[in-house]
């Protein structure tokens, strides 16, 4: 399954562009692409540098996000990827996948 995570937060569309990715995920032991608008870097962060969710993250839904870490000069915001599916269609998902 292919999940365009503009969609799923609510967001407006755009243009697929030369800067969108997929994002290839294991959640619940199935591969799921994830649609997003750009990707720079795969980085390791540190359990350390990770706060929790602030109460309001800009036009995302809090209950997405697992925590904010502060890398440098960088604000990242990190998903909760079990939320990003609801447990409905996970099992829709690995009913059509079988």
């Amino acid at each position: 399954p292919i999940i365009d995570l503009r969609r799923r937060f609510g967001l407006d569309e755009a243009e697929f562009t030369d800067s969108t990715r997929m994002i290839i995920v294991y959640m619940d032991e199935m591969e799921v692409g994830l649609i997003v608008d750009a990707a720079y870097d795969v980085i390791d962060i540190p359990k350390e540098a990770v706060e929790p969710a602030p109460e309001v993250v800009g036009a995302v839904d809090v209950d997405y996000i697992e925590g904010v870490a502060k890398l440098e000069d960088r604000l990242l915001i990190l998903l909760n990827l079990n939320n990003v599916l609801t447990d409905e269609e996970v099992q829709t998902l690995k009913t059509v996948e079988g």
